[in-house]
Parts: C-alpha cells; structure tokens; sequence
C-alpha cells in the first residue's frame, strides 16, 4: 500500500494499551435536509490552527461534501472539564447528536457525556474517556481514536535528514504528553538510522529538544526557536500547536532574510503556513496524522451502520494512518522515493519503530 493512498481502512482496530460561545462555524450542508448532523468542539486555538483542530474540522467538511452531512463547530469560552460539556450539551440540543472532539482534554467530558447523552455518538481524538483516574470506559456510543506518532515522527526525520545531509536538528514540543513525546522519539530514530543506514551526517543535542509546556504560546515558541537557529540548528520539529506557529514565524523571518533554516510541521501538511516569499516555504516536510481522514471515516461508518462504538482504534502505517504529505516541494524525488520505500518497510514490519524514549535524548 502507497503511503500516497489517503483511505484509511476503517475496519482495522488494535486495542490500545492504556496508558459556551457559538463560534459561528454552521455551514450549510450539500444535500437534503435530512443529512446527519455532525458537531465538534473545539480544544484550544482556532479553527484555522493549522494543526489539531483544523485537521479534525476539514475532514468533517469533507464528509459534508462527499456525505451530504451537516457540520457545526463550537467554541468554548476556556478549556475546563465544564466548558468542554457546556458546548457538547449546546450541541446535543441543537440536535448534533454525533459529536467529534480533538485531544485528551476531551477525555473527562466525553467520559460524562457518553453517559449522559446515550443516544448520541462520540469520536475521541488522541484520547481515552476516565472519570479523572484514568480507568478507562470506552462506552458502545463511543470510539476512542489514536495514531503511531512514533511512526510518523521517524519517516519525517529520515526525510529532513536525507534532504539535508549534515547539520543539527532540533526539537520543540509543547505539552510533555505521549502523543508529543513519541513524535520526540520517533525523529530522533529517525535521524539515527539515517545516520547508520543512509550515509547522513546529522547531529542532535539534549539541550535542543525541549517541551514549552503549552500548545498557545505563540511568543515563547518564536524565543525557543530564535535561540535554537541562533546556535546554529538547521531544522527544527515542532510539535506543539500555537507554540510551532511562533516557531515557524522565526524561521519565516529568519529566510525572508536570507538565511537558509528550516521547521518540520506536525499534524497536517504546514507547508502553506511556512510561506514567506511566493510559494517558497520554511516547511521541509510535516509528520502528519491522518486526522482529518479519521474524522471522516467514523461519520462514514455510522452512515454505513458501522460505527464501531466501544472500541480503541490505532491508526498507523499499516492502515495508512501516519505519514508525510503526497506532495513535499521542499524535498528532492529521490528523497521522496526512498520515503516511499522506507514507508512500505514499516508497513511490512521490516522497520519497527518504537514508541519509547529508551535511550534517546529526552
């Protein structure tokens, strides 16, 4: 399977081992008026964060396209427990009764409202319903969605090492929570089998992978980052929402300037947020989660009759559910065929990646 394909197989599942504003985002639905109604709430930031929420709503909105559903977004005024079911309870009444939400502050509320709101369908994006002690209840009107960010997290690092050759990486992540950690860890193995398998001279220091503490500050990102290309890194890999922004920010300014730096994004393809200079880009590449397809999937299936409620589905390379963009301009094609190939190596379990720091750079 190509890691160009962009269907991710619904029926693939992997138990994991555990571990209020109106925010004027209606949209007419393409179709009848008797399309299913599709909610989400969002986490912190925007619709148009260029990351989590953005990937969750555009597959939503595709689904609107394909699938004649009709979406709503809402935001809340913060990101407490009783914001988040504030805004699940508005949907509910409005009658969204399938409600799709992104990230593990989710994970309290859709444990509350999976109960409470019975005959209504939840989708939890990287993260697993408790009551706060994190014993974990998948109810049967739920489904709880993860990703091997490890496996992504290398295929960008074998990526933005082979286009570089030699030179220093970095890491900024935001909130020290395992979906960024194993983004950590899986490019930094992916830089080493670069170095030990594919001839690439690229060095990595401690003290340049570091976690903000947050996914919105966007000021604090830009200081990390300037002070890492100060030190003389080449590229560094954010993983950390409105944090990264401010990163790629730095290295927009930085190569509108002249100097050659470069940001590996997160999520979703953040090609089109690193342009500074008509379609040149600060984005080398992005370890991307298929989230808009998950999204998308799960509306599919309870269309179909499908939804596979009460389960823990993991999405990685085997169900093409991690990865690179299709299309990498900043890439050369021989480094994109040998991605291909490296991709198919994971799929085939001839590279395992681990999701464990070991003995990487924490």
């Amino acid at each position: 399977m190509s890691r160009r394909l962009i269907a991710v197989l619904v029926g693939f599942a992997l138990m994991f081992a555990t571990v209020g504003v109106f925010a004027g985002g209606s949209s007419e639905k393409a179709g009848g008026s008797a399309g299913m109604k599709v909610g989400m709430v969002t986490d912190a930031g925007t619709i148009d964060d260029k990351s989590f929420n953005q990937g969750t709503w555009e597959g939503i909105l595709e689904a609107q396209k394909d699938l004649g559903v009709e979406p709503k977004y809402l935001k809340p005024v913060g990101t407490t427990e009783a914001d988040y079911l504030k805004e699940i309870g508005n949907l509910y009444d409005a009658g969204y009764k399938f409600i799709v939400t992104p990230g593990f502050k989710f994970e309290t509320s859709i444990y509350q409202a999976q109960s409470k709101y019975q005959d209504a369908k939840f989708v939890l994006l990287d993260g697993s319903p408790h009551p706060g002690d994190y014993n974990v209840v998948v109810g049967d009107n739920t489904v709880s969605i993860f990703f091997a960010e490890h496996e992504s997290g290398f295929l960008a690092g074998v990526a933005t090492a082979l286009q570089l050759k030699e030179g220093e990486v970095a890491f900024l992540g935001g909130m020290e929570i395992p979906p960024v950690q194993k983004f950590n860890w899986g490019f930094q193995q992916g830089i080493l089998y670069a170095n030990s398998k594919l001839g690439t001279d690229i060095t990595m220091k401690a003290e340049n992978f570091v976690y903000q503490g947050s996914f919105d500050n966007v000021a604090a990102g830009q200081q990390i980052a300037a002070q890492m290309f100060d030190k003389g890194v080449d590229a560094v890999f954010c993983a950390a929402g409105g944090v990264g922004v401010g990163a790629i920010n730095e290295a927009k300014s930085r190569a509108a300037s002249g100097q050659k730096v470069w940001i590996v994004g997160v999520d979703v393809d953040q090609y089109a947020e690193g342009i500074y200079d008509g379609d040149k880009s600060v984005i080398i590449t992005s370890a991307m989660k298929r989230i808009d397809q998950a999204a998308y999937d799960m509306i599919k299936a309870e269309l179909e009759g499908k939804f596979p409620g009460g389960r823990t589905l993991v999405f990685d390379a085997k169900n093409n559910g991690v990865g690179i963009p299709a299309d990498n301009p900043n890439l050369d094609p021989d480094v994109e065929k040998k991605i291909d190939e490296i991709f198919q190596m994971l799929v085939d379990g001839e590279i395992t990646v681990s999701a464990e720091r070991g003995d990487l750079i924490r």
